[in-house]
């Protein structure tokens, strides 16, 4: 099997020691009193990752997980919950809600653009009846960047819970739960954090295990109930045995992340020279304002099959770059400048494979891409 070099928006590349790590011999997790200590000193690394003292939790189950869990564990029958939708991911939250019951109520944003604090104030002053409200930092199919640092507190003013979904966005871009007044915050191993897939990592306040707590009814699942985390540690007892490998390798990844101490501003300049490169280019990015700093989207040029240049690359340059879905399939191309991904080499390297991918297919750049890019990647 050639693997290729995966420049999609996760899963990314993973460093050397990450794999190595994975491969150490394991204990029993459920029984070893010592997995007890290091899964509790993994969940700290996150805190301090995440600029939080609330209780972290690394679930066993790709980031998917998360966010169910956490509208598992909130939603009752009933409940009104705010679904902040401004792309598939985010209106992606209305099934998880309506899974369990609750009753979805969507504020709609600019799909080409972040959310706008004043529309939304001026609907919450209108509405504000509700439970909690889900919003997603970076919603990955579009490359929006909504600013949580913002939306939160100001649904914290009203009394609703926040739940936000940073799985794209968790340690390359900026994100202080504390602050920002974040209730939930779910992210996952193979974006940013530069880990396999299959683990969860997910922030929890106070208020939101008390909400738990004080349900009129049970949570409808096991596996998604956050509650039978909450004492995992005193009792010594996991809900379920762990994958004790990956949270091994993550204990690593973290580890990396918290020792490059300039690894958001090389996320922030990466995304910004990309992004010139693009337009410097002749090509079209597909968003007007709020751009990722870990995934530029890219409009596929007019009378060009977007899978025909996957296959290009793929196959002559053995890059792996991403389409999108729903309404943006074989619209757009995605390029992933997150985690090990945000290297000036990979991302020279993938420029190069797409500036030549679209020369076949009879689309000339206006200037060399790599060459740009790196001119500007300073």
């Amino acid at each position: 099997m050639k693997v290729p070099y995966i420049l999609t928006p996760g899963p990314t590349e993973v460093r050397e020691n990450v794999r190595f790590a994975r491969s150490m011999r394991f204990t029993n997790p459920d029984l070893d009193i010592q997995f007890y200590n290091f899964y509790r000193d993994t969940c700290k690394n996150i805190g301090q990752l995440l600029k939080t003292k609330n209780q972290i939790r690394i679930l066993g189950g790709e980031g998917m997980l998360g966010l169910e869990a956490a509208c598992a564990s909130l939603t009752e029958e009933g409940d009104r919950v705010l679904v902040i939708d401004n792309g598939i991911f985010g209106e992606g939250f209305s099934d998880l809600v309506k899974l369990y019951g609750g009753k979805v109520v969507f504020f709609k944003g600019n799909r080409k653009k972040d959310i706008d604090l004043n529309e939304l104030k001026e609907f919450l002053n209108k509405d504000s009846n509700f439970k909690y409200a889900t919003i997603v930092h970076c919603d990955t199919p579009s490359g929006i960047l909504n600013d949580v640092s913002k939306i939160c507190p100001l649904l914290k003013e009203k009394g609703i819970l926040t739940l936000v979904d940073s799985v794209s966005a968790m340690g390359g871009e900026k994100l202080e739960v504390d602050n920002w007044n974040i209730d939930i915050v779910v992210g996952a191993s193979q974006k940013c954090i530069s880990a396999p897939p299959g683990l969860t990592l997910i922030s929890i306040s106070d208020e939101a295990f008390k909400v738990m707590k004080n349900r009129n009814q049970p949570i409808k699942s096991f596996y998604c109930n956050l509650l039978v985390w909450e004492k995992y540690y005193e009792n010594r007892c996991f809900p379920y045995t762990l994958p004790i490998s990956d949270i091994i390798g993550l204990k690593v990844a973290i580890d990396n992340i918290l020792e490059d101490k300039d690894i958001l501003e090389r996320h922030r300049i990466i995304a910004q020279s990309v992004r010139k490169t693009i337009i410097e280019a002749g090509l079209n990015l597909y968003i007007e304002k709020g751009y990722s700093n870990t995934v530029t989207v890219i409009e596929v040029p007019k009378g060009i099959e977007e899978k025909q240049i996957r296959k290009f690359m793929l196959n002559n340059f053995n890059v792996m770059i991403a389409g999108s879905f729903g309404y943006l399939e074989g619209k757009v191309l995605r390029i992933g400048h997150m985690g090990e991904n945000a290297r000036k080499d990979l991302i020279s390297y993938s420029l190069y494979a797409l500036q030549e991918a679209l020369k076949y297919l009879g689309f000339q750049c206006k200037c060399n891409m790599p060459q740009f890019f790196l001119r500007h990647c300073r």
